[in-house]
């Protein structure tokens, strides 16, 4: 059976996709002071319905989050004064992408960052027959690394590890895997790239 599992993965192919939405937009972000009060007004600009707001520290530690409810503009105030001195983060995490704007906190006074905002383009997996398909934008060319599990029809929660690979040097990352037809049950992708995890699952 263990040899089964590892030949079903039999390739790595390279495409040459583009995501249609992984365009850089600018700055969502238009943090401003509210005359003479410690709060500082957020505006967010084009936010969809299901998006998060998730405000963190410099370890990952999320402080704040928030599920967007109405797709527009949203605007909140915040109170980031009350917020030990150091450094955070504001993150939009939508649909294919997390933008990020950093901001410090010192002595009670508020400062972003703008020129440190970032785009983080998340990778796109989905299964097609017995195809899994992997996409991401890598505009920094930072690497990804790639492992597919196999549990069979078990449901004892045990994964084997039956391919793994990094790619790298490339901005635009496109795989696709094939999956022996013989070798139906439970599938699950592990992606990792720009200190962050992406997991999905497919029943073949």
């Amino acid at each position: 059976m263990k040899k089964v599992i590892k030949k079903s993965i039999l390739m790595g192919v390279m495409l040459t996709t583009l995501l249609s939405n992984a365009t850089n937009e600018g700055s969502p972000f238009i943090p401003k002071k509210e005359k003479d009060i410690s709060r500082t007004m957020v505006t967010i600009n084009d936010v969809k319905k299901g998006q998060k707001l998730v405000i963190k520290d410099v370890n990952g530690f999320v402080l704040y989050k928030e599920l967007l409810k109405e797709a527009g503009i949203y605007t909140k105030t915040f109170d980031l004064t009350e917020l030990p001195d150091g450094d955070y983060v504001f993150e939009l995490d939508k649909d294919l992408e997390i933008k990020t704007i950093p901001f410090s906190v010192s002595s009670n006074e508020v400062t972003f960052d703008k020129e440190k905002e970032t785009t983080i383009y998340k990778p796109y997996v989905r299964l097609k027959d017995n195809y899994i398909y992997i996409n991401k934008l890598a505009l920094n060319e930072a690497p990804l690394d790639v492992k597919i599990y196999y549990s069979g029809d078990s449901d004892t929660g045990y994964q084997e590890l039956i391919y793994s690979e990094t790619i790298k040097n490339t901005k635009s990352i496109g795989k696709v895997y094939k999956l022996l037809k013989d070798a139906p049950g439970k599938y699950s992708v592990e992606l990792s790239s720009d200190n962050r995890i992406y997991q999905e699952s497919f029943t073949l």
